[in-house]
């Protein structure tokens, strides 16, 4: 499932390409006629993200995607192909450059046209955003502090966190040696403020690169050039394979519905 700054990423690259002109909506695949006939020729204002949810507004009303597991994108510029598959939505506007611009939505597990009200309903029950300008990051403590929940399943729910996914949660859970079995309750305010500022950064570093990479140089076989996708995590995806700081196989197993990956000795309990 793409994890947050996949949708930041999304969001920045639609609004460079479709805000403030008349955008052409349709739905090839039939499942979100309504939709576009209600957005189809109308300007786009803004798109923005929060967390795994991404908004275009069109006036008064809204247009909510959520990939889920399977949703992805496919954009580029002048004429657009022929619709191909599941083609949920696709987008055809007048790019910056005089020429055209076009996207294409498929697999998405929400795809939908909603009133400013139902937009903050779903704000209202997300936790905070680390990729959000002067987020506190404290809000997401106070419901960590109060649980007694591994933590390893509450970074994995959005109404404590919003954006952080299988990948995030691992990664960052090993970096600060923590255990996911431990109590949320059990999780310090100084050690949670830490935790915060580095996924903070974590997560800028996935808008800047279009991926996620955890790992310290020092950390990594390969030291120079490019990090190579099999450097990137210290233990997400590397099941078996010993740990990059103490050499314990890297054990898996399931929580909160994916696969967690954890170091017995650097996260001992």
């Amino acid at each position: 499932m793409p994890e947050g700054h996949t949708l930041f990423r999304l969001a920045r690259e639609q609004s460079l390409a479709f805000v403030g002109r008349p955008v052409h909506v349709t739905s090839p695949q039939g499942r979100f006629s309504a939709g576009a006939a209600l957005l189809d020729g109308r300007v786009l204002d803004e798109v923005t993200s929060y967390g795994k949810h991404l908004f275009a507004r069109f006036g008064a009303d809204t247009l909510h995607v959520h990939l889920g597991l399977y949703g992805q994108y496919t954009s580029g510029t002048g004429t657009p192909p022929p619709p191909r598959g599941a083609v949920r939505m696709r987008w055809e506007g007048d790019a910056p450059d005089g020429g055209g611009a076009w996207t294409d939505l498929r697999g998405a597990t929400a795809c939908e046209v909603l009133t400013a009200p139902e937009v903050d309903r779903i704000l209202a029950r997300l936790g905070p955003d680390p990729l959000r300008p002067r987020t506190d990051g404290m809000l997401a403590h106070r419901r960590i502090a109060g649980s007694r929940t591994a933590v390893g399943a509450l970074l994995m729910d959005q109404s404590v966190l919003a954006g952080v996914g299988n990948v995030y949660r691992a990664e960052l859970l090993f970096r600060h040696r923590l255990s996911p079995f431990r109590p949320g309750r059990d999780v310090g305010a100084e050690l949670w403020g830490r935790m915060w500022a580095d996924l903070v950064a974590l997560m800028r570093s996935g808008v800047r690169m279009g991926r996620i990479v955890t790992t310290l140089p020092g950390d990594r076989t390969r030291r120079r050039g490019a990090v190579q996708r099999d450097d990137a995590h210290y233990v997400y995806r590397r099941t078996g394979l010993p740990c990059r700081v103490c050499g314990t196989e890297v054990r898996t197993q399931e929580m909160a519905g994916r696969n967690l990956y954890w170091c017995d000795v650097c996260q001992a309990a």
